[in-house]
C-alpha cells in the first residue's frame, strides 16, 4: 500500500492565516507582509540547504520575519515579533482538511505530515488544527539537517515510514516541493490551492492535480 507524505505548510495548514494577527499591528499592509514573510521563509531555506549551513526551520522564519520588517520598514517592535512568532505555531488549517484526511483515514490509508518545520512546532501546529489523530506519524526533516527539495529528506521520509521511492506519494501545494519528490521517483499530487497558480515548467510535472485536499479520496490506493 502507498504512503501519503502530506505537506504541511501551505497544503495542511494555511501560512497566510497569520495575516489575521498581522491586521492587529499593520492594518492593510498586512497580507503584503504575509506574502514577502513567506517568500523569504522559503527563500532562506533554499540558501540554507545549498550551503549546508542547516538551521531549524523556526530560526528561519525568525530570520525572514525580521528581513520584511526591514524591508517593508513595518517597525514591529520586539514584543509584537515574539507574539507573531508565537502565533506561528498555532495557524489555522485549511477548511476542507479535517474532512479529506478523516475520509482517507477511514479508507485505511497510510498518512503521514511530513514538512520542513521542527519537530515541536509541528506538533503544536497539528494538535491547534486538531490533526493529530487523524495521522500515523510527523516526519520532519530536522533529523537530516536539510530542507526540500533536497534529495536526503525524501530519503529520510522513506527510512522514517519504511516506504519504498515509488509507493510513496507526496501531498503539496508546493511547486518545488512536488519537483524535488517527482526527482526521487515519488509519486506526486499538486494541491492547487489559488486557481490561478502556475505549475513550474522547467521540472517534472505532477502525477495528478486537484484543487482540494476532498479529492484524494477517489485516487487507488
Amino acid at each position: 500500500m502507498e504512503t501519503l507524505a502530506l505537506d504541511i505548510y501551505g497544503t495542511l495548514i494555511n501560512p497566510h492565516a497569520i495575516a489575521t494577527r498581522l491586521r492587529e499591528y499593520l492594518g492593510e499592509r498586512a497580507d503584503p507582509f504575509s506574502q514577502l514573510w513567506r517568500t523569504k521563509q522559503l527563500e532562506f531555506s533554499f540558501r540554507r540547504g545549498l550551503m549546508g549551513d542547516y538551521a531549524n526551520f523556526s530560526v528561519v522564519t525568525r530570520d525572514a520575519l525580521e528581513y520584511t520588517n526591514a524591508a517593508l520598514d513595518a517597525r514591529l517592535s520586539a514584543s509584537a515579533k515574539e507574539k507573531l512568532l508565537n502565533d506561528y505555531t498555532r495557524l489555522d488549517a485549511y477548511e476542507d482538511v479535517q474532512e479529506a484526511l478523516a475520509s482517507l483515514r477511514a479508507q485505511g490509508r497510510r498518512l503521514y505530515a511530513f514538512s520542513n518545520g521542527h519537530p515541536r512546532d509541528l506538533e503544536s501546529l497539528l494538535d491547534h488544527a486538531g490533526l493529530v489523530k487523524l495521522l500515523d506519524g510527523i516526519v520532519s526533516v530536522h533529523d537530516v539537517k536539510s530542507f526540500k527539495p533536497d534529495p536526503k529528506v525524501y530519503a529520510h521520509f522513506c527510512r522514517s515510514t519504511n516506504t519504498a521511492p515509488a509507493q510513496s506519494r507526496l501531498v503539496s501545494s508546493n511547486a518545488f516541493d512536488i519537483a524535488g519528490a517527482r526527482a526521487c521517483d515519488w509519486q506526486t499530487v499538486w494541491v492547487k490551492r489559488d486557481a490561478g497558480a502556475v505549475f513550474d515548467g522547467w521540472g517534472p510535472e505532477p502525477g495528478t492535480m486537484v484543487s482540494t485536499l476532498g479529492d484524494l479520496a477517489v485516487l487507488p490506493i
